[in-house]
């Protein structure tokens, strides 16, 4: 029974990575990133609504009222985790956002552990730590002076859709997704993937949102298991931090809609996006409840250090194939290396 918690573990980090890479083609038929993590964080809530009815745990959100504000922020995360692995995935390939949201994670994880924030019993800093945290920020950046521009293999007849464009700031801090039309006929052998170039000032901003999105996770899970203390249902939990995402990156858009710095999100495409465009909510919500039902059975050592390895190794396979459409970036021996160095740093700073 053991193994099977532990292999769920590193299941459930594999979704993240397939995650992001299908919500790709949810923003491609909506047309805004935001509309895109609204709809998909919409999906996740109803999900756990439908689990928390069906299981009885409905109930626990009469508890709410009774818990210190502060304790519902959790799933202002998730928004900004979503909408920046919508961005990041197609500029940077799936094992290049991957390894930036990991390298964020383990060090916001690092950062409650020595500080003992959030109620996190503190943890006194190792040599194995110290070196595993080393192992990651070189694995990173491997992974980053590696990266290639990657490319696509044609698919039979024309095929046509919005993809995220360049994005900047803006003045209230958001980064506003362009969208762009690209056609692949048939006869093309290969369609160039966007792509930044190393060392680029627009690389910089894109590696430290993915760092940031990435660090927001840890941060998440320890205000949500102060929740659950709250409200004594790990469902109810989940479910009450994807109200607030939904909520938060509902009010974004809209904010956005009137400012007019992104898109009117359109619905028509929905209909033509692959079945599989809509698993990103399924994926978020098996994520958050499983991650709730795992750490008190296993640790929460051991299910960060399984969950971000999944995510690695299943980002690396996404890249390598070119799997849910996005662009084909070869698992090569910068990139391999790079991997290898992430998933040690990993378990080093999780179990050492």
């Amino acid at each position: 029974m053991h193994a099977l918690f532990l292999a769920a573990a590193l299941l459930v980090g594999c979704l993240l990575a397939v995650q992001a890479s299908v919500n790709l083609q949810l923003n491609k038929a909506v047309g805004t990133p935001y509309g895109a993590s609204t709809l998909q964080l919409g999906v996740a809530t109803a999900l756990l609504a439908l689990l928390a009815i069906a299981v009885g745990a409905i109930g626990a959100i009469r508890l709410v009222p009774d818990a210190p504000f502060w304790h519902l922020l959790g799933g202002l995360a998730s928004p900004l985790y979503i909408t920046s692995g919508i961005l990041l995935f197609p500029r940077l390939g799936a094992l290049a956002a991957a390894g930036l949201f990991v390298t964020g994670q383990m060090f916001a994880s690092l950062g409650l552990d020595l500080f003992g924030l959030l109620g996190i019993t503190r943890k006194p800093l190792s040599a194995g730590i110290a070196l595993g945290a080393l192992a990651v920020l070189v694995g990173i950046t491997v992974i980053i002076r590696g990266q290639r521009p990657g490319k696509t293999s044609a698919q039979p007849g024309p095929a046509s859709g919005p993809v995220p464009g360049p994005a900047s700031n803006s003045g209230g801090g958001s980064v506003r997704a362009a969208a762009a039309t690209v056609t692949a006929p048939a006869r093309a052998a290969t369609t160039p993937s966007p792509s930044v170039k190393p060392g680029g000032l627009g690389q910089i901003g894109w590696i430290v949102l993915g760092i940031v999105a990435g660090g927001v996770l840890p941060v998440q899970g320890a205000v949500n298991a102060l929740l659950r203390d709250d409200v004594h249902q790990p469902l109810t939990t989940a479910l009450i931090s994807f109200i607030v995402a939904t909520i938060t990156i509902a009010v974004v858009l809209l904010v956005l809609l009137a400012l007019r710095r992104t898109p009117r999100p359109r619905f028509a495409p929905l209909s033509t996006m692959p079945w599989w465009g809509w698993l990103g909510g399924a994926c978020a919500a098996a994520y958050v409840t499983a991650t709730f039902t795992l750490i008190p059975t296993i640790g929460a050592a051991t299910t960060v250090a399984l969950t971000v390895t999944g995510q690695q190794v299943a980002s690396a396979v996404i890249d390598n194939y070119g799997l849910f459409r996005l662009p084909r970036r070869p698992l090569t021996t910068p990139r391999l290396t790079g991997l290898t160095l992430l998933i040690v740093g990993s378990v080093l700073v999780q179990l050492t």
